[in-house]
Protein backbone atom coordinates (compact mmCIF):
# COMPACT_ATOMS: atom_id res chain seq x y z
CA UNK A 1 0.00 0.00 0.00
CA UNK A 2 1.35 3.73 -0.73
CA UNK A 3 0.88 6.48 1.03
CA UNK A 4 -2.15 9.18 0.17
CA UNK A 5 -0.92 11.53 -2.35
CA UNK A 6 -1.44 14.29 0.33
CA UNK A 7 0.96 12.54 2.65
CA UNK A 8 3.78 12.34 0.06
CA UNK A 9 7.62 14.26 1.02
CA UNK A 10 10.42 14.69 -0.89
CA UNK A 11 13.23 12.16 -0.05
CA UNK A 12 16.56 12.80 -1.58
CA UNK A 13 19.41 10.57 -1.76
CA UNK A 14 22.50 12.68 0.31
CA UNK A 15 22.67 11.90 3.84
CA UNK A 16 21.15 15.50 5.41
CA UNK A 17 18.35 17.21 5.97
CA UNK A 18 15.72 16.44 3.36
CA UNK A 19 14.02 19.67 2.16
CA UNK A 20 11.31 20.08 0.15
CA UNK A 21 13.56 21.17 -3.18
CA UNK A 22 15.53 17.82 -2.93
CA UNK A 23 16.73 16.86 -6.11
CA UNK A 24 15.13 13.44 -6.13
CA UNK A 25 11.32 12.47 -5.05
CA UNK A 26 10.40 8.99 -4.08
CA UNK A 27 7.01 7.42 -3.30
CA UNK A 28 6.96 5.98 0.58
CA UNK A 29 5.19 3.22 1.12
CA UNK A 30 2.98 3.15 4.17
CA UNK A 31 4.87 0.07 5.36
CA UNK A 32 7.53 2.69 6.17
CA UNK A 33 5.07 4.86 8.12
CA UNK A 34 4.23 1.55 9.58
CA UNK A 35 7.75 0.67 10.37
CA UNK A 36 8.50 4.20 11.60
CA UNK A 37 5.67 3.99 14.36
CA UNK A 38 7.13 0.67 15.49
CA UNK A 39 10.38 2.40 16.24
CA UNK A 40 8.55 5.92 17.73
CA UNK A 41 6.96 3.78 20.09
CA UNK A 42 9.95 1.41 20.84
CA UNK A 43 8.90 -1.73 19.52
CA UNK A 44 12.08 -2.45 17.92
CA UNK A 45 15.39 -1.15 18.56
CA UNK A 46 17.39 1.48 16.66
CA UNK A 47 19.15 -1.19 14.80
CA UNK A 48 16.27 -3.34 13.80
CA UNK A 49 14.54 -0.47 12.25
CA UNK A 50 17.74 0.46 10.32
CA UNK A 51 18.19 -3.20 9.19
CA UNK A 52 14.18 -3.37 8.02
CA UNK A 53 14.26 0.49 6.50
CA UNK A 54 16.61 -1.13 3.99
CA UNK A 55 14.33 -3.46 2.68
CA UNK A 56 12.85 -0.18 1.15
CA UNK A 57 15.74 1.99 0.14
CA UNK A 58 15.17 0.73 -3.70
CA UNK A 59 16.61 2.39 -6.60
CA UNK A 60 18.56 6.01 -5.83
CA UNK A 61 17.07 6.06 -2.04
CA UNK A 62 19.08 5.26 0.87
CA UNK A 63 18.58 3.93 3.90
CA UNK A 64 20.23 7.49 5.57
CA UNK A 65 17.88 9.86 2.99
CA UNK A 66 15.20 7.54 4.60
CA UNK A 67 16.07 8.47 8.13
CA UNK A 68 16.63 11.74 7.20
CA UNK A 69 12.91 12.18 5.72
CA UNK A 70 11.00 10.11 8.56
CA UNK A 71 12.93 12.25 11.37
CA UNK A 72 11.42 15.47 13.44
CA UNK A 73 12.19 18.80 11.57
CA UNK A 74 11.73 20.87 14.07
CA UNK A 75 13.74 24.18 12.80
CA UNK A 76 12.17 24.04 9.27
CA UNK A 77 8.37 23.38 11.03
CA UNK A 78 8.53 25.72 14.01
CA UNK A 79 5.55 28.53 12.78
CA UNK A 80 4.63 29.94 16.10
CA UNK A 81 8.22 30.84 18.02
CA UNK A 82 9.01 31.66 21.48
CA UNK A 83 8.77 35.80 21.21
CA UNK A 84 5.68 35.40 19.50
CA UNK A 85 4.23 39.42 20.40
CA UNK A 86 0.52 37.69 20.95
CA UNK A 87 1.93 35.51 23.93
CA UNK A 88 3.47 35.54 27.06
CA UNK A 89 5.69 32.80 27.97
CA UNK A 90 7.75 31.73 30.24
CA UNK A 91 9.64 28.24 32.01
CA UNK A 92 8.14 27.67 35.40
CA UNK A 93 8.49 24.99 38.21
CA UNK A 94 5.63 23.61 40.09
CA UNK A 95 4.80 20.90 42.31
CA UNK A 96 4.06 17.20 41.95
CA UNK A 97 3.81 15.99 45.76
CA UNK A 98 2.37 12.05 44.16
CA UNK A 99 4.73 11.94 41.00
CA UNK A 100 8.17 13.79 40.42
CA UNK A 101 8.40 16.30 42.72
CA UNK A 102 9.45 19.74 40.88
CA UNK A 103 8.20 19.80 37.63
CA UNK A 104 9.31 22.39 35.02
CA UNK A 105 6.45 23.60 32.78
CA UNK A 106 5.86 26.03 29.85
CA UNK A 107 3.55 28.40 30.99
CA UNK A 108 1.69 30.53 28.32
CA UNK A 109 -0.73 32.89 28.57
CA UNK A 110 -2.46 35.89 25.98
CA UNK A 111 -0.92 39.36 25.78
CA UNK A 112 -2.52 41.78 27.46
CA UNK A 113 -5.32 39.16 28.63
CA UNK A 114 -8.41 41.28 30.21
CA UNK A 115 -10.29 39.08 32.74
CA UNK A 116 -10.30 35.43 33.43
CA UNK A 117 -9.87 32.71 30.08
CA UNK A 118 -10.03 28.66 30.02
CA UNK A 119 -7.55 26.64 30.73
CA UNK A 120 -5.35 23.99 28.97
CA UNK A 121 -3.23 21.34 29.84
CA UNK A 122 -0.62 20.30 26.98
CA UNK A 123 0.28 16.16 27.22
CA UNK A 124 3.46 15.38 25.20
CA UNK A 125 4.40 12.27 23.50
CA UNK A 126 6.98 9.86 24.83
CA UNK A 127 9.54 11.76 24.64
CA UNK A 128 9.17 14.50 26.60
CA UNK A 129 8.67 18.34 26.01
CA UNK A 130 9.84 18.92 22.37
CA UNK A 131 9.67 21.64 20.19
CA UNK A 132 6.63 20.48 18.66
CA UNK A 133 4.63 20.41 21.95
CA UNK A 134 6.20 23.50 22.91
CA UNK A 135 4.18 24.97 19.82
CA UNK A 136 0.94 23.43 20.47
CA UNK A 137 1.12 25.30 23.76
CA UNK A 138 1.54 28.82 22.32
CA UNK A 139 -1.01 28.02 19.90
CA UNK A 140 -3.36 27.49 22.71
CA UNK A 141 -2.81 30.79 24.05
CA UNK A 142 -2.78 32.67 20.42
CA UNK A 143 -6.05 31.04 20.56
CA UNK A 144 -7.09 32.93 23.83
CA UNK A 145 -6.21 29.91 26.54
CA UNK A 146 -3.64 30.24 29.15
CA UNK A 147 -2.05 26.71 28.64
CA UNK A 148 0.84 24.60 30.65
CA UNK A 149 3.04 22.09 29.16
CA UNK A 150 4.86 19.92 31.62
CA UNK A 151 7.84 18.02 30.97
CA UNK A 152 7.87 14.81 32.27
CA UNK A 153 11.72 14.07 32.40
CA UNK A 154 12.45 16.65 35.01
CA UNK A 155 13.30 14.15 37.29
CA UNK A 156 15.99 12.78 34.74
CA UNK A 157 17.43 16.20 34.08
CA UNK A 158 14.55 17.21 31.37
CA UNK A 159 13.70 16.86 27.54
CA UNK A 160 17.59 16.26 26.28
CA UNK A 161 17.37 17.88 22.74
CA UNK A 162 16.68 15.13 21.00
CA UNK A 163 13.67 12.59 20.36
CA UNK A 164 15.89 9.63 20.40
CA UNK A 165 17.20 10.06 23.79
CA UNK A 166 13.79 11.61 25.30
CA UNK A 167 12.21 7.97 24.10
CA UNK A 168 14.80 6.23 26.27
CA UNK A 169 14.58 8.64 29.32
CA UNK A 170 10.71 8.41 29.77
CA UNK A 171 10.72 4.23 29.16
CA UNK A 172 12.75 4.93 33.15
CA UNK A 173 9.83 6.59 34.37
CA UNK A 174 7.07 5.41 36.15
CA UNK A 175 3.78 6.18 33.97
CA UNK A 176 1.49 6.48 37.30
CA UNK A 177 4.00 9.23 38.32
CA UNK A 178 3.75 10.88 35.66
CA UNK A 179 -0.03 10.89 35.22
CA UNK A 180 0.46 12.69 38.94
CA UNK A 181 2.52 14.79 37.17
CA UNK A 182 -0.15 15.82 34.74
CA UNK A 183 -2.41 15.96 37.20
CA UNK A 184 -0.16 18.54 39.77
CA UNK A 185 0.00 20.59 36.30
CA UNK A 186 -4.39 20.76 36.47
CA UNK A 187 -4.81 21.84 39.78
CA UNK A 188 -1.21 24.72 39.70
CA UNK A 189 -3.07 25.69 36.41
CA UNK A 190 -6.35 26.27 37.83
CA UNK A 191 -5.29 28.55 40.59
CA UNK A 192 -3.59 30.67 38.11
CA UNK A 193 -5.01 34.25 38.11
CA UNK A 194 -5.95 34.13 34.69
CA UNK A 195 -7.35 31.66 34.50
CA UNK A 196 -11.13 31.06 34.98
CA UNK A 197 -10.75 27.97 37.12
CA UNK A 198 -12.40 25.47 33.80
CA UNK A 199 -9.08 23.74 32.83
CA UNK A 200 -9.16 21.18 29.89
CA UNK A 201 -6.54 18.52 28.63
CA UNK A 202 -5.21 17.86 25.11
CA UNK A 203 -2.55 15.35 24.69
CA UNK A 204 -0.96 13.40 21.46
CA UNK A 205 0.13 9.52 21.27
CA UNK A 206 1.35 8.52 24.91
CA UNK A 207 0.00 12.48 25.98
CA UNK A 208 -3.51 11.13 24.85
CA UNK A 209 -3.51 8.06 26.75
CA UNK A 210 -3.23 10.25 29.53
CA UNK A 211 -5.28 12.78 28.76
CA UNK A 212 -8.45 9.62 29.23
CA UNK A 213 -6.29 8.96 32.47
CA UNK A 214 -6.88 12.68 33.47
CA UNK A 215 -10.76 11.98 32.23
CA UNK A 216 -10.77 9.27 34.63
CA UNK A 217 -9.23 10.51 37.85
CA UNK A 218 -10.28 14.49 37.77
CA UNK A 219 -14.09 14.86 38.44
CA UNK A 220 -13.79 18.43 37.65
CA UNK A 221 -11.74 18.61 34.38
CA UNK A 222 -13.85 20.61 32.42
CA UNK A 223 -12.78 19.04 28.88
CA UNK A 224 -10.38 16.27 27.55
CA UNK A 225 -9.07 16.17 23.67
CA UNK A 226 -7.12 12.82 23.16
CA UNK A 227 -4.96 12.31 20.37
CA UNK A 228 -4.55 8.89 18.98
CA UNK A 229 -4.24 8.14 22.53
CA UNK A 230 -4.63 4.44 24.21
CA UNK A 231 -7.80 4.00 25.80
CA UNK A 232 -8.18 4.21 29.98
CA UNK A 233 -9.53 0.63 31.59
CA UNK A 234 -13.20 -0.34 30.68
CA UNK A 235 -14.29 -0.61 34.38
CA UNK A 236 -12.86 2.90 34.87
CA UNK A 237 -15.10 4.93 32.18
CA UNK A 238 -18.02 5.20 34.40
CA UNK A 239 -15.90 7.85 36.38
CA UNK A 240 -15.51 9.84 33.59
CA UNK A 241 -17.52 13.59 34.09
CA UNK A 242 -15.59 15.13 31.84
CA UNK A 243 -16.93 15.58 27.71
CA UNK A 244 -14.31 14.10 25.44
CA UNK A 245 -13.38 14.77 21.88
CA UNK A 246 -11.45 11.52 20.64
CA UNK A 247 -9.65 11.94 17.53
CA UNK A 248 -7.85 9.32 15.93
CA UNK A 249 -5.80 8.19 12.60
CA UNK A 250 -7.86 5.93 9.65
CA UNK A 251 -4.58 4.17 9.39
CA UNK A 252 -3.66 3.60 12.94
CA UNK A 253 -4.65 0.20 13.46
CA UNK A 254 -2.85 -0.50 16.68
CA UNK A 255 -4.51 2.30 18.58
CA UNK A 256 -8.03 1.72 16.54
CA UNK A 257 -7.54 -1.57 17.83
CA UNK A 258 -8.90 -0.37 21.12
CA UNK A 259 -11.50 2.24 19.85
CA UNK A 260 -14.51 -0.40 19.76
CA UNK A 261 -14.67 -1.27 23.51
CA UNK A 262 -13.98 2.09 24.66
CA UNK A 263 -17.01 3.58 22.72
CA UNK A 264 -19.05 0.41 24.10
CA UNK A 265 -17.90 1.42 27.82
CA UNK A 266 -18.83 5.24 27.19
CA UNK A 267 -22.41 4.07 25.81
CA UNK A 268 -22.61 1.94 28.50
CA UNK A 269 -22.22 4.78 31.29
CA UNK A 270 -23.82 7.17 29.28
CA UNK A 271 -20.87 9.43 28.98
CA UNK A 272 -20.75 12.42 26.83
CA UNK A 273 -18.03 12.39 23.73
CA UNK A 274 -17.53 12.59 20.53
CA UNK A 275 -15.46 10.67 18.36
CA UNK A 276 -13.77 11.43 14.59
CA UNK A 277 -11.54 9.25 12.78
CA UNK A 278 -9.68 11.13 10.06
CA UNK A 279 -9.27 8.55 6.97
CA UNK A 280 -6.32 7.90 5.11
CA UNK A 281 -3.67 9.34 7.54
CA UNK A 282 -1.37 8.00 10.03
CA UNK A 283 -0.71 8.22 13.94
CA UNK A 284 0.90 11.34 14.58
CA UNK A 285 -0.68 13.09 11.44
CA UNK A 286 -1.26 16.50 13.90
CA UNK A 287 2.92 16.86 14.46
CA UNK A 288 3.79 19.22 11.80
CA UNK A 289 7.41 18.31 12.22
CA UNK A 290 7.62 14.40 10.42
CA UNK A 291 5.94 13.22 7.30
CA UNK A 292 3.32 11.50 8.73
CA UNK A 293 1.44 15.52 9.16
CA UNK A 294 -1.21 15.64 6.98
CA UNK A 295 -2.35 19.88 6.75
CA UNK A 296 -6.02 19.03 6.33
CA UNK A 297 -6.60 17.01 8.37
CA UNK A 298 -4.31 18.30 11.43
CA UNK A 299 -6.03 21.44 10.60
CA UNK A 300 -10.13 20.53 10.80
CA UNK A 301 -8.75 18.37 14.06
CA UNK A 302 -7.06 21.75 15.37
CA UNK A 303 -10.21 23.92 14.62
CA UNK A 304 -12.38 20.91 16.23
CA UNK A 305 -10.28 20.83 19.37
CA UNK A 306 -10.21 24.73 19.60
CA UNK A 307 -14.08 25.19 18.93
CA UNK A 308 -14.32 22.50 21.79
CA UNK A 309 -12.45 23.99 24.81
CA UNK A 310 -13.75 27.13 23.90
CA UNK A 311 -17.55 25.21 24.64
CA UNK A 312 -16.37 23.96 27.64
CA UNK A 313 -13.74 26.33 28.87
CA UNK A 314 -15.21 29.56 28.11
Amino acid sequence: MTKPENQRRQAGTGHGPVHPSAVQTEEIRQEVFDLYDDYAHSRITRKDFVQKLSIYAVGGLTVPALMSFLMPDYKGAVEIHADDPRIDSAYIYYESPKGGGRIKALLCIPKDVKGKVGGVVVVHENRGLNPYIEEVARKLAIEGFVSIAPDALTPLGGYPGNDDEGRAMQAKRNKEEMLEDFIAAYYFLKDQKNCNGKVGVVGFCFGGGIANLMAVHIPTLAAAVPFYGGQPPLDEVKQIQAPLLIQYAGLDTRVNAGWPAYEAALKENHKKYQVFIYPDVNHGFHNNTTPRFNRPAADLAWKRTIDFFRLYTK
